[in-house]
Protein backbone atom coordinates (compact mmCIF):
# COMPACT_ATOMS: atom_id res chain seq x y z
CA UNK A 1 0.00 0.00 0.00
CA UNK A 2 2.85 2.28 0.85
CA UNK A 3 4.76 1.39 -2.37
CA UNK A 4 1.23 2.10 -4.30
CA UNK A 5 0.92 5.52 -2.70
CA UNK A 6 4.31 6.72 -3.92
CA UNK A 7 3.56 5.52 -7.25
CA UNK A 8 0.25 7.84 -7.16
CA UNK A 9 2.38 10.87 -5.51
CA UNK A 10 4.56 10.37 -8.35
CA UNK A 11 2.18 10.18 -11.05
CA UNK A 12 0.29 13.32 -9.26
CA UNK A 13 3.35 15.47 -9.13
CA UNK A 14 3.98 14.88 -12.99
CA UNK A 15 0.17 15.45 -13.91
CA UNK A 16 0.64 18.62 -12.00
CA UNK A 17 3.59 19.80 -13.96
CA UNK A 18 2.69 19.08 -17.29
CA UNK A 19 1.63 21.54 -19.45
CA UNK A 20 3.63 24.11 -17.51
CA UNK A 21 6.26 26.47 -19.35
CA UNK A 22 9.26 25.31 -17.18
CA UNK A 23 8.46 21.07 -16.12
CA UNK A 24 8.15 20.06 -12.85
CA UNK A 25 11.53 17.78 -11.95
CA UNK A 26 12.63 15.25 -9.49
CA UNK A 27 14.45 17.69 -7.06
CA UNK A 28 11.41 19.61 -6.83
CA UNK A 29 8.87 22.34 -8.23
CA UNK A 30 10.08 24.55 -10.85
CA UNK A 31 9.82 27.90 -9.20
CA UNK A 32 9.71 26.53 -5.58
CA UNK A 33 10.49 29.88 -2.98
CA UNK A 34 10.24 32.93 -6.06
CA UNK A 35 7.96 35.37 -5.64
CA UNK A 36 6.63 37.79 -8.87
CA UNK A 37 5.35 40.89 -8.13
CA UNK A 38 2.96 41.61 -10.35
CA UNK A 39 1.25 44.70 -10.67
CA UNK A 40 -2.31 45.46 -12.50
CA UNK A 41 -5.36 47.91 -11.87
CA UNK A 42 -8.15 48.06 -9.63
CA UNK A 43 -10.78 45.98 -11.10
CA UNK A 44 -12.02 43.91 -9.85
CA UNK A 45 -12.36 42.85 -13.56
CA UNK A 46 -8.90 41.77 -15.01
CA UNK A 47 -7.22 41.29 -11.78
CA UNK A 48 -9.86 38.71 -10.65
CA UNK A 49 -8.08 35.71 -12.53
CA UNK A 50 -4.35 36.86 -11.50
CA UNK A 51 -6.17 36.27 -7.41
CA UNK A 52 -8.15 32.90 -8.67
CA UNK A 53 -5.54 31.43 -10.18
CA UNK A 54 -2.48 32.55 -8.70
CA UNK A 55 -2.65 29.94 -6.07
CA UNK A 56 -3.47 27.12 -8.07
CA UNK A 57 -0.10 28.36 -9.77
CA UNK A 58 2.18 28.11 -6.76
CA UNK A 59 0.64 24.42 -5.98
CA UNK A 60 1.75 23.78 -10.10
CA UNK A 61 5.37 25.04 -9.66
CA UNK A 62 5.97 26.78 -6.53
CA UNK A 63 5.84 30.55 -7.36
CA UNK A 64 4.11 32.88 -5.27
CA UNK A 65 2.29 35.22 -7.35
CA UNK A 66 2.09 38.56 -5.07
CA UNK A 67 -0.73 41.03 -6.83
CA UNK A 68 -0.88 44.90 -6.53
CA UNK A 69 -3.46 46.72 -7.49
CA UNK A 70 -3.50 50.93 -8.69
CA UNK A 71 -6.59 52.65 -10.32
CA UNK A 72 -6.38 52.55 -14.18
CA UNK A 73 -5.79 56.44 -14.51
CA UNK A 74 -2.39 55.65 -12.27
CA UNK A 75 -1.05 52.47 -14.28
CA UNK A 76 0.58 53.92 -17.11
CA UNK A 77 2.56 55.92 -15.13
CA UNK A 78 3.04 53.70 -12.09
CA UNK A 79 4.94 51.46 -14.28
CA UNK A 80 6.71 53.83 -15.98
CA UNK A 81 8.15 55.49 -13.00
CA UNK A 82 8.63 52.13 -10.94
CA UNK A 83 10.68 50.98 -14.03
CA UNK A 84 12.74 54.03 -15.40
CA UNK A 85 13.89 55.11 -11.88
CA UNK A 86 15.02 51.50 -10.98
CA UNK A 87 13.23 51.19 -8.46
CA UNK A 88 12.10 47.79 -9.79
CA UNK A 89 9.16 46.76 -7.29
CA UNK A 90 7.65 44.77 -10.16
CA UNK A 91 8.52 41.76 -11.87
CA UNK A 92 4.95 41.92 -14.08
CA UNK A 93 2.65 43.40 -15.14
CA UNK A 94 -1.01 43.63 -16.42
CA UNK A 95 -0.57 46.55 -19.28
CA UNK A 96 -2.58 47.73 -22.43
CA UNK A 97 -1.04 47.19 -25.83
CA UNK A 98 -1.34 50.95 -26.49
CA UNK A 99 1.90 51.43 -24.00
CA UNK A 100 3.84 48.83 -26.07
CA UNK A 101 5.74 51.72 -27.93
CA UNK A 102 6.86 53.52 -24.68
CA UNK A 103 7.83 50.42 -22.58
CA UNK A 104 9.53 48.78 -25.62
CA UNK A 105 11.69 51.96 -26.43
CA UNK A 106 12.48 52.63 -23.21
CA UNK A 107 13.99 49.05 -22.00
CA UNK A 108 10.94 48.13 -19.74
CA UNK A 109 9.90 45.46 -21.35
CA UNK A 110 11.51 42.17 -21.85
CA UNK A 111 11.28 40.27 -25.19
CA UNK A 112 9.26 37.36 -24.92
CA UNK A 113 9.70 36.03 -28.82
CA UNK A 114 12.11 33.08 -27.86
CA UNK A 115 9.54 32.16 -24.63
CA UNK A 116 6.65 31.78 -27.15
CA UNK A 117 8.62 29.96 -29.54
CA UNK A 118 9.46 27.30 -26.46
CA UNK A 119 6.43 26.95 -25.36
CA UNK A 120 4.15 24.42 -27.30
CA UNK A 121 1.55 24.59 -24.18
CA UNK A 122 0.45 28.11 -25.22
CA UNK A 123 -0.93 27.11 -28.48
CA UNK A 124 0.23 30.18 -29.90
CA UNK A 125 -1.54 29.59 -33.37
CA UNK A 126 -5.20 29.38 -31.95
CA UNK A 127 -5.29 33.26 -30.94
CA UNK A 128 -6.70 35.15 -32.98
CA UNK A 129 -4.21 36.81 -35.60
CA UNK A 130 -5.68 40.18 -34.69
CA UNK A 131 -4.68 40.02 -30.56
CA UNK A 132 -1.72 38.31 -31.62
CA UNK A 133 -0.50 41.34 -33.96
CA UNK A 134 -2.09 44.25 -32.08
CA UNK A 135 -1.95 43.10 -28.36
CA UNK A 136 1.78 40.74 -28.11
CA UNK A 137 3.79 42.45 -31.36
CA UNK A 138 5.88 45.31 -31.51
CA UNK A 139 8.49 46.28 -34.14
CA UNK A 140 8.25 42.12 -35.04
CA UNK A 141 8.94 40.75 -31.47
CA UNK A 142 6.85 39.41 -28.69
CA UNK A 143 6.75 41.56 -25.73
CA UNK A 144 3.08 40.66 -23.97
CA UNK A 145 0.81 37.79 -23.67
CA UNK A 146 -2.56 38.18 -24.41
CA UNK A 147 -4.92 37.31 -21.76
CA UNK A 148 -8.19 39.49 -23.14
CA UNK A 149 -9.75 40.40 -26.51
CA UNK A 150 -11.72 43.89 -26.49
CA UNK A 151 -14.28 45.28 -29.14
CA UNK A 152 -16.67 48.13 -28.02
CA UNK A 153 -19.91 46.66 -28.80
CA UNK A 154 -23.90 47.99 -27.93
CA UNK A 155 -26.17 45.91 -25.96
CA UNK A 156 -30.10 46.08 -26.26
CA UNK A 157 -32.86 44.97 -24.18
CA UNK A 158 -34.16 42.30 -26.57
CA UNK A 159 -37.59 42.00 -24.70
CA UNK A 160 -38.31 45.49 -24.66
CA UNK A 161 -36.99 45.81 -27.64
CA UNK A 162 -39.23 43.37 -29.55
CA UNK A 163 -42.21 44.47 -27.23
CA UNK A 164 -42.01 47.59 -29.09
CA UNK A 165 -41.43 46.19 -32.51
CA UNK A 166 -38.03 48.12 -32.92
CA UNK A 167 -34.97 46.61 -34.37
CA UNK A 168 -31.53 47.50 -32.72
CA UNK A 169 -29.78 50.68 -34.05
CA UNK A 170 -27.50 50.59 -37.13
CA UNK A 171 -26.92 54.32 -36.85
CA UNK A 172 -26.22 56.27 -33.87
CA UNK A 173 -29.47 58.42 -35.00
CA UNK A 174 -30.97 55.54 -34.65
CA UNK A 175 -29.84 54.73 -30.99
CA UNK A 176 -30.83 57.82 -30.02
CA UNK A 177 -34.29 57.28 -31.52
CA UNK A 178 -34.54 54.24 -29.53
CA UNK A 179 -33.16 55.74 -26.48
CA UNK A 180 -35.63 58.98 -26.58
CA UNK A 181 -38.76 56.09 -27.03
CA UNK A 182 -37.91 54.07 -24.00
CA UNK A 183 -36.63 56.76 -21.47
CA UNK A 184 -38.71 57.02 -18.56
CA UNK A 185 -40.66 53.81 -19.12
CA UNK A 186 -40.29 51.02 -16.10
CA UNK A 187 -37.90 48.54 -17.69
CA UNK A 188 -37.77 46.66 -14.91
CA UNK A 189 -41.69 46.04 -12.99
CA UNK A 190 -40.48 48.44 -9.99
CA UNK A 191 -43.15 51.34 -10.70
CA UNK A 192 -39.89 53.33 -11.06
CA UNK A 193 -39.05 55.27 -15.07
CA UNK A 194 -36.00 54.03 -15.97
CA UNK A 195 -33.47 54.79 -18.65
CA UNK A 196 -32.83 54.78 -22.55
CA UNK A 197 -29.14 54.46 -22.45
CA UNK A 198 -26.79 54.35 -19.86
CA UNK A 199 -23.10 54.94 -20.81
CA UNK A 200 -20.59 55.61 -17.91
CA UNK A 201 -18.60 59.14 -19.06
CA UNK A 202 -16.92 60.26 -15.40
CA UNK A 203 -13.37 61.54 -15.99
CA UNK A 204 -10.59 59.14 -15.73
CA UNK A 205 -12.60 56.10 -16.22
CA UNK A 206 -11.87 55.41 -19.62
CA UNK A 207 -14.82 56.80 -21.02
CA UNK A 208 -13.01 58.92 -23.11
CA UNK A 209 -13.08 55.45 -25.51
CA UNK A 210 -16.67 55.91 -26.38
CA UNK A 211 -16.15 58.98 -28.85
CA UNK A 212 -13.87 57.65 -31.01
CA UNK A 213 -16.99 54.97 -31.37
CA UNK A 214 -19.11 57.89 -32.43
CA UNK A 215 -16.58 59.10 -34.80
CA UNK A 216 -15.82 55.65 -36.34
CA UNK A 217 -18.56 55.47 -38.74
CA UNK A 218 -17.69 58.81 -40.39
CA UNK A 219 -14.25 58.84 -40.07
CA UNK A 220 -13.07 55.61 -41.54
CA UNK A 221 -14.68 54.00 -44.67
CA UNK A 222 -11.42 52.41 -46.52
CA UNK A 223 -10.61 49.79 -44.76
CA UNK A 224 -8.80 49.40 -41.50
CA UNK A 225 -5.14 51.05 -42.86
CA UNK A 226 -7.02 54.29 -43.53
CA UNK A 227 -6.96 54.96 -40.10
CA UNK A 228 -8.94 57.14 -37.83
CA UNK A 229 -6.95 59.44 -35.67
CA UNK A 230 -4.90 61.43 -38.30
CA UNK A 231 -4.77 62.01 -41.75
CA UNK A 232 -2.11 59.65 -42.54
CA UNK A 233 -0.66 62.34 -45.33
CA UNK A 234 -0.73 65.20 -43.41
CA UNK A 235 -1.16 64.17 -39.80
CA UNK A 236 -3.18 66.59 -38.86
CA UNK A 237 -5.37 65.01 -36.12
CA UNK A 238 -8.97 63.60 -37.20
CA UNK A 239 -10.20 64.43 -34.05
CA UNK A 240 -10.55 67.97 -34.64
CA UNK A 241 -12.87 70.93 -36.27
CA UNK A 242 -14.53 68.98 -38.77
CA UNK A 243 -17.74 67.63 -39.28
CA UNK A 244 -17.70 64.61 -39.10
CA UNK A 245 -15.83 64.59 -35.36
CA UNK A 246 -18.20 67.92 -34.42
CA UNK A 247 -21.23 65.69 -34.91
CA UNK A 248 -19.43 63.02 -33.08
CA UNK A 249 -19.00 65.15 -30.26
CA UNK A 250 -23.15 65.80 -30.39
CA UNK A 251 -24.22 62.71 -30.80
CA UNK A 252 -22.22 61.96 -28.16
CA UNK A 253 -23.63 64.68 -25.99
CA UNK A 254 -27.44 64.23 -26.24
CA UNK A 255 -27.57 60.54 -25.04
CA UNK A 256 -26.73 62.13 -22.07
CA UNK A 257 -30.81 63.62 -22.21
CA UNK A 258 -31.50 59.82 -22.06
CA UNK A 259 -29.42 58.48 -18.96
CA UNK A 260 -29.24 58.85 -15.24
CA UNK A 261 -28.99 62.46 -14.16
CA UNK A 262 -25.84 61.75 -12.47
CA UNK A 263 -24.39 60.29 -15.38
CA UNK A 264 -21.29 62.30 -15.56
CA UNK A 265 -20.07 60.72 -12.70
CA UNK A 266 -20.97 56.98 -13.28
CA UNK A 267 -18.09 54.43 -13.93
CA UNK A 268 -18.02 51.49 -16.18
CA UNK A 269 -19.30 49.30 -13.34
CA UNK A 270 -22.13 52.05 -12.30
CA UNK A 271 -23.44 51.38 -15.81
CA UNK A 272 -23.18 47.74 -15.96
CA UNK A 273 -25.14 47.16 -13.03
CA UNK A 274 -27.83 49.72 -14.19
CA UNK A 275 -27.83 47.69 -17.38
CA UNK A 276 -27.80 44.28 -15.30
CA UNK A 277 -30.97 45.05 -12.85
CA UNK A 278 -32.76 46.19 -16.23
CA UNK A 279 -32.82 50.01 -15.40
CA UNK A 280 -31.41 50.81 -19.09
CA UNK A 281 -32.53 49.87 -22.52
CA UNK A 282 -29.10 50.37 -23.96
CA UNK A 283 -25.62 50.48 -23.07
CA UNK A 284 -21.97 50.57 -24.34
CA UNK A 285 -19.55 48.69 -23.27
CA UNK A 286 -16.78 45.69 -24.28
CA UNK A 287 -17.59 42.05 -23.93
CA UNK A 288 -18.18 41.98 -20.79
CA UNK A 289 -21.61 42.47 -20.43
CA UNK A 290 -22.57 39.44 -22.52
CA UNK A 291 -20.90 37.50 -19.48
CA UNK A 292 -22.03 39.47 -16.30
CA UNK A 293 -25.82 38.78 -18.11
CA UNK A 294 -25.78 35.14 -17.20
CA UNK A 295 -24.32 35.99 -13.49
CA UNK A 296 -27.27 35.24 -11.41
CA UNK A 297 -25.94 36.89 -8.12
CA UNK A 298 -25.71 40.04 -10.54
CA UNK A 299 -28.03 40.34 -13.49
CA UNK A 300 -31.60 40.65 -13.52
CA UNK A 301 -31.74 40.46 -17.64
CA UNK A 302 -30.95 36.75 -18.24
CA UNK A 303 -31.61 35.77 -21.68
CA UNK A 304 -32.85 39.32 -22.15
CA UNK A 305 -29.27 41.14 -23.84
CA UNK A 306 -28.79 41.44 -27.60
CA UNK A 307 -25.47 42.10 -28.81
CA UNK A 308 -24.88 44.24 -32.14
CA UNK A 309 -21.58 45.43 -33.51
CA UNK A 310 -21.46 49.47 -33.18
CA UNK A 311 -23.86 51.42 -34.80
CA UNK A 312 -22.09 53.09 -38.20
CA UNK A 313 -22.59 55.65 -40.20
CA UNK A 314 -24.20 56.71 -43.90
CA UNK A 315 -22.09 59.79 -45.03
CA UNK A 316 -18.45 59.99 -44.30
CA UNK A 317 -15.88 62.51 -44.16
CA UNK A 318 -14.04 63.40 -47.43
CA UNK A 319 -10.45 64.60 -46.47
CA UNK A 320 -9.87 66.22 -49.38
CA UNK A 321 -12.66 68.66 -48.83
CA UNK A 322 -12.82 68.64 -45.48
CA UNK A 323 -16.94 67.76 -46.31
CA UNK A 324 -19.00 65.11 -45.00
CA UNK A 325 -20.26 63.06 -48.29
CA UNK A 326 -22.89 60.39 -48.77
CA UNK A 327 -21.83 56.81 -48.61
CA UNK A 328 -21.85 55.27 -51.81
CA UNK A 329 -19.48 52.42 -53.54
CA UNK A 330 -16.69 54.72 -53.79
CA UNK A 331 -16.65 56.68 -50.34
CA UNK A 332 -17.84 53.38 -48.83
CA UNK A 333 -17.02 50.65 -50.32
CA UNK A 334 -17.72 48.37 -47.18
CA UNK A 335 -20.88 49.64 -46.11
CA UNK A 336 -23.70 47.14 -46.01
CA UNK A 337 -27.74 48.58 -46.50
CA UNK A 338 -25.70 51.51 -46.91
CA UNK A 339 -24.21 51.89 -43.68
CA UNK A 340 -20.81 52.45 -42.92
CA UNK A 341 -20.01 49.93 -39.67
CA UNK A 342 -16.32 50.79 -38.46
CA UNK A 343 -16.15 48.55 -35.50
CA UNK A 344 -13.63 49.82 -32.70
CA UNK A 345 -10.95 47.31 -30.92
CA UNK A 346 -11.16 49.66 -28.12
CA UNK A 347 -7.97 49.34 -26.08
CA UNK A 348 -7.70 45.81 -27.66
CA UNK A 349 -7.21 43.80 -24.89
CA UNK A 350 -5.40 43.14 -21.73
CA UNK A 351 -1.95 41.32 -21.77
CA UNK A 352 0.59 40.02 -19.33
CA UNK A 353 4.09 41.94 -19.65
CA UNK A 354 7.34 40.49 -17.51
CA UNK A 355 10.09 43.47 -16.75
CA UNK A 356 13.49 43.65 -18.42
CA UNK A 357 14.95 44.26 -15.23
CA UNK A 358 14.15 41.19 -13.21
CA UNK A 359 16.01 38.10 -12.40
CA UNK A 360 16.66 35.44 -14.88
CA UNK A 361 14.36 33.23 -13.01
CA UNK A 362 11.88 35.43 -11.56
CA UNK A 363 11.21 36.23 -15.65
CA UNK A 364 11.09 32.82 -16.40
CA UNK A 365 8.03 32.33 -13.53
CA UNK A 366 6.44 35.55 -14.66
CA UNK A 367 5.98 34.42 -18.07
CA UNK A 368 5.45 30.82 -17.34
CA UNK A 369 2.23 32.60 -15.18
CA UNK A 370 1.56 34.41 -18.04
CA UNK A 371 1.30 31.58 -20.56
CA UNK A 372 -0.90 29.24 -17.27
CA UNK A 373 -3.77 32.02 -17.69
CA UNK A 374 -3.10 32.39 -21.45
CA UNK A 375 -3.35 28.66 -22.62
CA UNK A 376 -6.64 27.11 -22.83
CA UNK A 377 -7.65 25.12 -20.39
CA UNK A 378 -7.61 28.31 -18.09
CA UNK A 379 -8.74 30.86 -20.93
CA UNK A 380 -11.35 28.90 -22.42
CA UNK A 381 -13.33 29.14 -18.80
CA UNK A 382 -12.42 32.67 -17.80
CA UNK A 383 -13.48 34.10 -20.99
CA UNK A 384 -16.92 33.11 -19.61
CA UNK A 385 -17.24 34.27 -16.17
CA UNK A 386 -18.47 38.00 -16.06
CA UNK A 387 -16.03 38.68 -13.15
CA UNK A 388 -13.01 38.21 -14.60
CA UNK A 389 -13.28 40.86 -17.04
CA UNK A 390 -11.69 38.72 -19.96
CA UNK A 391 -13.33 38.64 -23.18
CA UNK A 392 -12.94 35.99 -26.05
CA UNK A 393 -9.84 35.97 -27.96
CA UNK A 394 -8.70 32.27 -29.02
CA UNK A 395 -10.22 30.97 -32.19
CA UNK A 396 -11.43 27.74 -30.47
CA UNK A 397 -13.59 30.47 -28.02
CA UNK A 398 -15.38 31.05 -30.79
CA UNK A 399 -16.21 27.44 -32.77
CA UNK A 400 -18.21 26.25 -30.49
CA UNK A 401 -21.35 27.93 -27.92
CA UNK A 402 -20.82 24.88 -25.95
CA UNK A 403 -18.75 26.22 -22.84
CA UNK A 404 -20.74 29.44 -23.13
CA UNK A 405 -23.99 27.65 -23.13
CA UNK A 406 -22.31 24.86 -20.32
CA UNK A 407 -21.74 28.64 -18.29
CA UNK A 408 -25.49 29.94 -18.50
CA UNK A 409 -26.15 31.16 -21.98
CA UNK A 410 -28.75 29.70 -23.74
CA UNK A 411 -27.91 28.81 -27.11
CA UNK A 412 -29.60 31.99 -29.31
CA UNK A 413 -27.64 34.22 -26.43
CA UNK A 414 -23.81 32.39 -27.10
CA UNK A 415 -24.45 32.77 -31.18
CA UNK A 416 -25.52 36.05 -31.36
CA UNK A 417 -22.64 37.67 -28.22
CA UNK A 418 -20.04 35.97 -30.54
CA UNK A 419 -21.73 36.40 -33.83
CA UNK A 420 -21.23 40.28 -32.71
CA UNK A 421 -17.75 39.81 -31.58
CA UNK A 422 -16.68 37.58 -34.54
CA UNK A 423 -18.26 40.68 -36.94
CA UNK A 424 -16.25 43.41 -35.17
CA UNK A 425 -13.02 41.05 -35.67
CA UNK A 426 -13.69 39.99 -39.36
CA UNK A 427 -14.77 43.95 -40.24
CA UNK A 428 -12.56 45.30 -43.23
CA UNK A 429 -12.89 48.71 -41.72
CA UNK A 430 -12.05 47.52 -38.55
CA UNK A 431 -10.52 50.12 -36.56
CA UNK A 432 -7.14 50.36 -34.35
CA UNK A 433 -6.61 52.27 -31.27
CA UNK A 434 -3.83 54.50 -31.02
CA UNK A 435 -0.87 52.52 -30.46
CA UNK A 436 2.31 55.28 -31.07
CA UNK A 437 4.79 57.19 -28.45
CA UNK A 438 2.71 59.36 -26.29
CA UNK A 439 -0.54 57.42 -26.79
CA UNK A 440 -1.20 57.53 -23.25
CA UNK A 441 -1.06 61.88 -23.29
CA UNK A 442 -3.03 62.08 -26.75
CA UNK A 443 -5.83 59.75 -25.65
CA UNK A 444 -6.05 59.54 -21.76
CA UNK A 445 -4.88 62.86 -21.08
CA UNK A 446 -5.99 65.41 -23.18
CA UNK A 447 -8.93 63.92 -24.99
CA UNK A 448 -10.40 62.42 -21.46
CA UNK A 449 -9.59 65.81 -19.94
CA UNK A 450 -11.61 68.12 -22.95
CA UNK A 451 -14.44 65.50 -23.76
CA UNK A 452 -15.46 65.84 -19.87
CA UNK A 453 -15.26 69.62 -20.02
CA UNK A 454 -17.23 69.39 -23.29
CA UNK A 455 -19.74 67.13 -21.20
CA UNK A 456 -19.62 69.66 -18.71
CA UNK A 457 -20.53 72.54 -20.76
CA UNK A 458 -17.53 74.04 -20.94
CA UNK A 459 -17.38 74.17 -24.38
CA UNK A 460 -19.47 74.24 -26.95
CA UNK A 461 -18.36 70.89 -29.94
CA UNK A 462 -16.43 73.49 -32.19
CA UNK A 463 -14.39 74.29 -29.45
CA UNK A 464 -13.89 71.39 -28.04
CA UNK A 465 -12.84 70.00 -31.16
CA UNK A 466 -10.55 72.67 -32.37
CA UNK A 467 -8.91 72.52 -28.57
CA UNK A 468 -7.94 68.29 -28.94
CA UNK A 469 -6.75 69.19 -32.39
CA UNK A 470 -4.37 72.39 -31.43
CA UNK A 471 -3.27 69.82 -28.03
CA UNK A 472 -2.77 67.02 -30.46
CA UNK A 473 -0.37 69.25 -32.97
CA UNK A 474 2.07 70.10 -29.13
CA UNK A 475 2.30 67.01 -28.37
CA UNK A 476 3.58 65.70 -31.96
CA UNK A 477 5.22 68.76 -32.15
CA UNK A 478 7.00 67.96 -28.78
CA UNK A 479 7.97 64.57 -29.21
CA UNK A 480 8.73 65.28 -32.91
CA UNK A 481 6.08 65.09 -35.76
CA UNK A 482 7.94 63.22 -38.47
CA UNK A 483 8.81 60.45 -36.29
CA UNK A 484 5.03 60.29 -34.97
CA UNK A 485 4.30 60.07 -38.66
CA UNK A 486 6.43 57.07 -39.48
CA UNK A 487 5.35 55.42 -36.35
CA UNK A 488 1.08 56.31 -37.14
CA UNK A 489 1.83 54.59 -40.41
CA UNK A 490 3.74 51.47 -39.19
CA UNK A 491 0.60 50.30 -36.64
CA UNK A 492 -1.82 50.75 -39.19
CA UNK A 493 0.25 48.27 -41.65
CA UNK A 494 1.64 51.17 -44.16
CA UNK A 495 5.21 50.71 -45.24
CA UNK A 496 7.24 53.36 -44.61
CA UNK A 497 9.80 52.35 -46.44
Amino acid sequence: MKKMRVIFALVLAVLLGFGMAGKTNAQGKQFEGLTVNVLSFTGPQVTEPLLRRGPDFEALTGANIEVTTVPFAELYNSILTDQSTGTNSYDAFVMSPQWNADYVNAGILENLSSYVANDKDIAWDDIAPFFRNYIATYAGNIYVVPLDGDFHMVYYRTDVFEKAGLQPPHTWEEYLEAAAKFNGQDLNGDSEADYGSCIPKVRQGQSFWWIVDFASGRLQSQGTGQGIFFNTETFDPLFGPNPAFIKALELFKETSKYGPADELTLDLNSTRDLFLTGRCALTMDWGDIGSLSIDPERSKVQDLVGTVVIPGAKEVLDRSTGELVPCDSTTCPYAIDGVNYAPFAAFGGWGGAVSAAADQKVKDAAYAFFSYLNQPAQSNVDVTIGKSGYNPYRLSQFSSTDPWVQAGFSETAAKNYLGAIEGSLSSPNMVLDLSIPSTNRYLQVTLDTVVSQYLAGEFTAEEAAQEIFNQWNEISSEVGRDAQQQAYLASLGISTK
